[in-house]
Order: C-alpha cells, then sequence, then structure tokens
C-alpha cells in the first residue's frame, strides 16, 4: 500500500467511548478498537480533547486473549525517552525483577552487532559501496545470518482498563481511498508513560549502546572496559570505522525500529501477573537443539563446519544414558562446553567472537584429531571402551590444551609441551581398569603398589573440604561423577602427570 493510499478522515475516534461502541465496527459485527461518534469541526475540537504535549504514533489495535492491546514501532534511540521500567521503588510500584548488567551486557552487543548489519543492508539495497570495514567489525563482534528482537510488552498507567472511559487515549482511524482501516493513530502524551514489563533488560541495552555510539562519535576514541569494548581503551577510530558508527546511529534513530506490544489500564497485579506468565509459562529450548540452530557464536560454527564437516567428528543431539546403547556420538551440548574450555577457559561459549577464536582454532583441531586416535573412541559402546568418551575427561584434556596455548600463565617452553601432550593423548591408558581413576579409593600401600605415589604432588591439597569424589567402578565400568566442575581439573593433574607436564600448581 503507498503512502498516498492512505488517507486520514474528518471523523474524531476515542478510545474513552463505552466499550458496548468499541467492540463493534461501523459495518458489520467485526470489533473495533475505535469508534466515531461526531465530526471533528475545528482544531479547538482537537485540542480540547487533548494534551497540548502529545505525540502521535501509528498503531494496529488487537484484543489479545480478549483485552485490548497496541502494536506499535517506534525508532531505537526513542523507546528509552517514552518508558520506563518498574524496579525502582522511588519510582512507584514495583513490579519487575533487579536488572542484571551482564545479561543487559550481552543483549547490547547483539544490538549493536544489528544496528551495524541494518546499516549494511542499506547500503546494498541502495546500490552503494560496502566499505570492508563493515566486514571487519561484523567479524569482531560475531556476525551471523539475521538479526531481530523479540516484542518489548508495556503497559499504560493511569488510563481505565482497554484505554476505555474517561481516562482513556484519544485516537483516530486511518483509512485508504476505498474505506478500509488502514491502521489507527493513537496521541500519548507525557502522562502516557510505557512501563516495561517484559523488556527491561533490552530497553538497558539500547541505552547502553546508544551511549556507546554517542560517546564514539564525539571522541572519535574508543571507551574503556565496563561498556562495549571492540578495542584497546583510547584507541583511535579510524575514518572508515567512523563512517559504520555514524550509519549505524542513524540507524538507531530512524528506520531500525523496536517493536512493542503496550496493554493499557493494568494495575501492579495484573503487570506482576503478566510479567510471571511471560517469563514462566515458556518452555525451556533444549541445548542441543539451540546450539545446533544457532548459527552466530564462532565456536558452534567451529563445531559443525570443522569438527562434524572436515574432522567428521560424530555429533548427536540425544544423549544416550544407556551405555550398552552407546553410538559412540557425542552430545552437541557436551562438545560446546568442552570446546568453551579448550578456546575460552569458560563453562560457556557466550561472549565467543571470531577474533578471539579463530587465531585458536588450528590448536583446538590438533587437540580433536589426536583424541580421535584413541582406541575406542567415536566406535559403537566407546564409554564401555574407554574412559576417554566421558565428557568430563575431554573436558580435563581441553584444559590443558588452554593453559598451554592461551593462558597467561603458560610456561615458556609451552608450546614444546602441547606437542608432548598432543603426541602422547592416543598412548594414554584411558581404560576402565587404570587405577589412576581410583587413586582416591586406594590405600598410601595401593597407591605405591600401583606406582601412583608420585602423582600426590600434582593433586591439590588433601586438605579441607573441597569434593574429591571424582567417581567409582560400578558392574566393571569407571563412571566419573557429575559435578564435572570439580572432577575435571583433578583429572587434568592426572594427565599433567602421566605425560610428564610440569604440575599446574608450582
Amino acid at each position: 500500500m503507498s503512502e498516498g493510499e492512505v488517507v486520514q478522515t474528518h471523523l474524531q475516534a476515542s478510545i474513552v467511548k463505552p466499550m458496548e461502541k468499541l467492540m463493534y465496527a461501523k459495518i458489520g459485527s467485526l470489533p473495533t478498537p475505535l469508534a466515531t461518534e461526531h465530526e471533528m469541526e475545528s482544531l479547538d475540537t482537537l485540542v480540547e480533547d487533548g494534551d497540548t504535549n502529545e505525540q502521535p504514533y501509528n498503531v494496529f489495535i488487537g484484543h489479545n486473549l480478549g483485552h485490548r492491546v497496541f502494536s506499535m514501532s517506534v525508532p531505537f534511540r526513542q523507546f528509552h525517552k517514552i518508558s520506563e521500567v518498574a524496579n525502582d521503588r522511588d519510582a512507584g510500584p514495583v513490579a519487575q525483577r533487579k536488572l542484571d548488567e551482564g545479561h543487559g551486557k550481552k543483549l547490547a552487543m547483539y544490538m549493536l552487532k544489528g544496528l551495524v548489519s541494518a546499516a549494511k543492508l542499506r547500503r546494498i539495497a541502495a546500490n552503494k559501496d560496502v566499505p570492508e570495514a563493515f566486514s571487519e567489525i561484523l567479524n569482531k563482534l560475531g556476525e551471523q545470518p539475521y538479526f531481530s528482537l523479540q516484542p518489548i510488552v508495556c503497559n499504560i498507567r493511569g488510563v481505565a482498563l482497554g484505554g476505555v472511559g474517561a481516562s482513556g487515549i484519544r485516537g483516530i482511524r486511518l483509512e485508504t481511498k476505498s474505506g478500509e482501516t488502514a491502521c489507527f493513530r493513537v496521541f500519548l502524551s507525557e502522562r502516557h508513560v510505557l512501563w516495561v514489563v517484559d523488556g527491561q533488560h533490552r530497553r538497558w541495552a539500547a541505552d547502553q549502546v546508544l551511549n556507546f555510539l554517542n560517546q564514539v562519535r564525539m571522541t572519535g576514541k574508543y571507551p574503556g572496559k565496563g561498556g562495549i569494548v571492540l578495542k584497546e581503551k583510547g584507541q583511535d577510530i579510524s575514518e572508515p570505522e567512523m563512517l559504520i558508527w555514524n550509519e549505524a546511529f542513524d540507524a538507531a534513530r530512524s528506520y531500525a525500529t523496536l517493536t512493542i506490544e503496550v496493554h493499557l489500564g493494568l494495575d501492579i497485579d495484573q503487570e506482576r501477573q503478566l510479567f510471571h506468565d511471560l517469563n514462566r509459562l515458556g518452555k525451556k529450548v533444549d541445548a542441543s537443539l539451540a546450539f545446533q540452530f544457532d548459527s552466530s557464536n564462532p565456536i558452534t560454527h567451529f563445531i559443525k563446519q570443522t569438527l562434524a564437516g572436515e574432522l567428521g567428528l560424530q555429533i548427536t543431539e540425544v544423549e544416550t544414558k544407556d551405555w550398552a546403547e552407546d553410538t559412540g556420538a557425542l552430545v552437541l551440548k557436551d562438545v560446546v562446553a568442552i570446546n568453551a574450555l579448550a578456546f575460552l577457559n569458560k563453562s560457556n561459549i557466550a561472549g565467543a567472537t571470531p577474533a578471539t577464536v579463530e587465531p585458536r582454532q588450528q590448536a583446538i583441531v590438533d587437540l580433536w584429531a589426536n583424541i580421535s586416535e584413541i582406541d575406542g573412541f567415536g566406535q559403537v559402546g566407546a564409554k564401555e571402551k574407554t574412559v576417554a568418551a566421558q565428557p568430563v575427561m575431554l573436558k580435563a584434556l581441553a584444559k590443558i590444551t588452554y593453559d598451554l596455548n592461551f593462558s597467561n600463565r603458560q610456561p615458556e617452553d609451552a608450546a614444546t609441551l602441547y606437542q608432548q601432550f598432543l603426541e602422547a593423548i592416543p598412548t594414554i591408558d584411558f581404560s576402565h581398569s587404570n587405577p589412576t581413576w581410583r587413586y582416591y579409593e586406594l590405600t598410601p600401600e595401593q597407591r605405591e603398589e600401583h606406582g601412583l605415589a608420585s602423582l600426590a604432588a600434582y593433586l591439590p591439597d588433601d586438605k579441607g573440604t573441597a569434593n574429591r569424589d571424582i567417581g567409582s567402578v560400578q558392574g566393571g565400568f569407571m563412571r566419573f561423577g557429575a559435578k564435572h566442575n570439580d572432577i575435571f581439573p583433578i583429572l587434568s593433574d592426572m594427565i599433567r602427570w602421566k605425560v610428564g607436564l610440569p604440575s599446574r600448581h608450582t
């Protein structure tokens, strides 16, 4: 529909009309949120019915499970100005949880990527050249095939429920030339605050992005830690990069919008109920499925393209509980956790960027190539053939890989030690019968008998209450425990001792 096809009728429509009139169309029996009662004959009528500081917004009006709501889009930059979050007791009744700035910073990085991508797409649509700096910035941030934010849910307090009554919201119908309703234009004043019910972290993140863009554009330098960081604090922004930030800012204040679902006249209890329903009734996506669908994180991309594709590592989304039915494939969520340790020394891949991951890929490929040479690994019944098929043991190997390649505390001859470690992996006794795994169950005499006495120098001090229950032999198989974060550092110490690497405690 072209812009010229939409005309504003000369009828004043208002949400302040009675419900029975608002629920029926002027033709037929379809419900309409806005009704017309008398014509707006002069500008005086408009001023009389509304506030002088009103701002018009085009909205679609629906009835979410019978309750009237607005669906509207506002520029990225404008949303923070017209909204508030009810988690500050000084601002009014609390209907929100405490802000998690860590989560908000991740969303801010995602939004910044989206704005840069939007600026790039606009150039392509306008048949303009796309500078190479766009690809460089997106590569640092972490490019992905698509960007979108889910609608933010808000409530306008201080109006009657559904916007009906003397304290309602004024609006008019916009029609096509043929008389069909195109949308509605409502007028919101400063008293019509959009109280965020679901989306406070998106709102906070949007503000952080705008602060970042304003700062880099005004100072010509990148900020320090604590915000969105791309380069070293104080580093000058090049001319091609400044072009990107200017165009990203232009996207934020104009064509890049946030979609908002606005509820009308909810009280605090209703806001809290809506918050609960939106955040607690949804089913959490299975971790392996989420990683399978995610193409934005460079580590998941590495797993799918390099490990599963080029190296032929068997990866599945379904975990087999019965070892007798083990196909030899590793569960995707476990492979992600293992590689998070190898690349980042973290338990998850959040925050991974191509700039960090890509230079480290070869060392991780070498690790998996040697793991694949372990007897029984990747074969049918792998978990019964080797303890190396258990994810916690692979995490131990990943931990050593990080320590010898990327840690700030790596020894001077780390490169030589890593090659020594890689060559030793296929020769290590990863059998279930290896007494090393039962070290904490053995007596001092038994440790001496099995040649394990010197292992004590590599292991953590036995004093204190730290967990030393790494697992036990059940039915002839060594089954490591479920507390991986307690267990894999101890297993990595055992591996270090076996292959002659320095102890991490010295």
